[in-house]
């Protein structure tokens, strides 16, 4: 008779219970206001830490999109540049996507896991 693989079931602790929400919501603006405006939230770290990663993504991403706008309305008129204007702001927002989607599942599954590229410059935030 064959044996029974016992499963591992990890209870989450509590922080990681209350801030779920919060982390989960950050990555589309929603978390982060509420970060800031709940006392609760402020000290939970699980929350923090994706409220600090999606806020660097956030900003990163404005920061990518308003040069690239401006240069797409000045030399966009161009008939070769426009469409090499086109592909990099795709390029940039399948990036950014990718980065996202890969910070909303990390939180869904409760893991404070740190993002590529973005993780670093979120670390050196301090609230």
């Amino acid at each position: 008779m064959p044996k029974k693989k016992e499963v591992k079931v990890t209870k989450k602790s509590d922080e990681t219970n209350e801030g779920i929400g919060c982390a989960i919501l950050s990555y589309i603006l929603i978390g982060i206001i509420w970060f800031f405006v709940d006392e609760k939230m402020k000290k939970n770290n699980f929350a923090k830490s994706h409220v600090k990663q999606a806020l660097v993504l956030l900003i990163a991403g404005i920061i990518v999109w308003i040069p690239l706008s401006i240069l797409a309305v000045i030399i966009g008129w161009i008939p070769g540049i426009n469409f090499l204007i086109l592909i990099i702001e795709l390029a940039f927002m399948i990036v950014f996507f990718v980065l996202w989607l890969m910070g909303v599942i990390a939180a869904a599954t409760s893991k404070e896991k740190e993002l590529p590229i973005i993780g670093k410059f979120a670390a050196k935030l301090a609230f």
